[in-house]
């Protein structure tokens, strides 16, 4: 299993159309083959720089990189990723 995680903050201000269309375009990832348990997220503490978080499991490296491959998620980094993120920190992890 693979935990996926990024945790990321937007250029746009917080309640913009921006941000809802950006939002709503990262809550499609879940419809990709092999994604399981997605969740968006909204951080609610001020411990870190980053607003938001978007987390995943999938049940072996093959299927995570077929997830990252695919038009889905390849078209969201270009459409939107690329353009609307300010900063962000990736995390995969595998239980011990």
């Amino acid at each position: 299993m693979i935990q996926h995680s990024v945790i990321f903050s937007l250029k746009h201000e917080k309640g913009s159309t921006k941000e809802v269309l950006f939002l709503d375009a990262a809550k499609k990832l879940e419809s990709i083959s092999g994604v399981q348990h997605f969740k968006c997220l909204r951080q609610v503490s001020p411990k870190n720089k980053f607003d938001y978080g978007l987390t995943m499991e999938f049940s072996d490296q093959e299927t995570y990189d077929r997830y990252s491959n695919d038009e889905k998620h390849t078209d969201f980094i270009q459409n939107f990723w690329m353009k609307d993120v300010a900063d962000f920190l990736e995390i995969d992890y595998q239980p011990l």
